[in-house]
């Protein structure tokens, strides 16, 4: 029998790359690990998160996404200096074309809901100062004079949504535009070819396809328990939108004032602890949850049901959840696997 002598460089060579072979066989799959990206806009923390993609796919599509969400913040915020601003300190004026269907759209939710969802709610918001924090609450006679100058009825839409005119009201396009930000943000993360992705703004989110060979978990968070989840939940292709009395409210005399305010009123609704709503886009989804949050449990639910596409969960004063007829099919609790 002959031997044959091996060289122990040749033996090194052959076990580093068998090594770099096996390494190789393992790495993840491109876009296996998700791409994330937090920016601070809107008032809360926006974050985008994308699987299935390279990572510079990734971060080119979640760049122009971030971008579409800042110009509308740029333009609908209600602070010095953006055009809703101007529009306000006018009383009207000319319409862009994404401030128009944003308006469009709030005074249609407003008919909808018997005004439930009213966007010119601006001077009780003004008035409450919920994130002023602890304060006394407004008096009667104040909160019957902010009452007065809101009522979405008294907004006069062109014909052809190029222009309106406010007469006396102000506008606050905070329960649409964050949603209407969202869709911007799917509509270009889709135009981008990402098909697997959640934009997630702060209770605000649109979910898309899956997390690898998963669904995407989404938790809704316990109204009266801080830190915990109430449920953890894998909605596919939709928004999901929950409202809470949790999120924004300040404590006087052991009493909880938020910042979701009955117009009718002008006091911030009873009843409700958290409201979600999925529906087929964010934007809807976003004025739904205010709506039926004001409308309260019964009335909220049923009003849902009559809306195509649209479902909920509302969790009442006592912590009790009732849903509507189809919220565990688009939002099916997660299994433990």
């Amino acid at each position: 029998m002959t031997s044959k002598y091996v060289k122990p460089q040749k033996i090194a060579f052959f076990i580093v790359a068998l090594l770099l072979l096996l390494l190789w066989a393992r790495r993840p799959d491109v876009g296996e690990v998700p791409y994330s990206e937090t920016s601070f806009l809107m008032d809360t923390l926006i974050t985008i998160t994308v699987s299935g993609v390279a990572e510079e796919t990734a971060q080119r599509s979640v760049s122009e996404a971030f971008d579409k969400m800042r110009s509308v913040d740029e333009e609908m915020g209600r602070r010095d200096g953006t055009a809703l601003d101007r529009l306000n300190k006018s009383g009207g004026g000319d319409l862009s074309q994404t401030m128009a269907a944003v308006i469009a759209s709030a005074i249609s939710w407003a008919e909808a809901s018997g005004g439930a969802f009213d966007p010119t709610v601006a001077p009780l918001l003004d008035l409450w100062r919920v994130k002023d924090g602890p304060h006394p609450p407004p008096s009667g006679e104040n909160l019957s004079g902010a009452v007065e100058k809101t009522g979405y009825k008294a907004l006069v839409l062109a014909s052809d949504g190029k222009s309106i005119e406010l007469n006396g009201r102000m506008l606050d396009l905070g329960g649409v535009a964050k949603g209407y930000a969202i869709d911007l943000a799917v509509k270009a993360l889709k135009k981008a070819g990402v098909e697997n992705f959640i934009v997630n703004a702060g209770g605000d989110l649109y979910v898309s396809g899956m997390k690898g060979e998963r669904p995407w978990r989404v938790g809704i968070a316990h109204p009266r328990s801080p830190g915990e989840l109430f449920a953890i939940v894998e909605p596919s292709d939709s928004a999901m939108v929950t409202s809470g009395d949790y999120e924004r409210y300040f404590m006087w005399e052991e009493k909880r004032y938020h910042h979701i305010i009955d117009p009718k009123t002008g006091y911030p609704a009873g009843g409700v602890s958290s409201v979600t709503v999925t529906a087929r886009s964010a934007m809807d989804a976003d004025a739904l949850a205010t709506a039926v949050f004001i409308l309260g449990e019964e009335r909220g639910i049923a009003f849902l049901e009559g809306i195509d596409g649209a479902e909920g969960m509302v969790i009442n004063a006592s912590g009790d959840a009732m849903k509507s007829s189809g919220f565990n099919r688009a939002a099916p609790e997660a299994s433990n696997k």
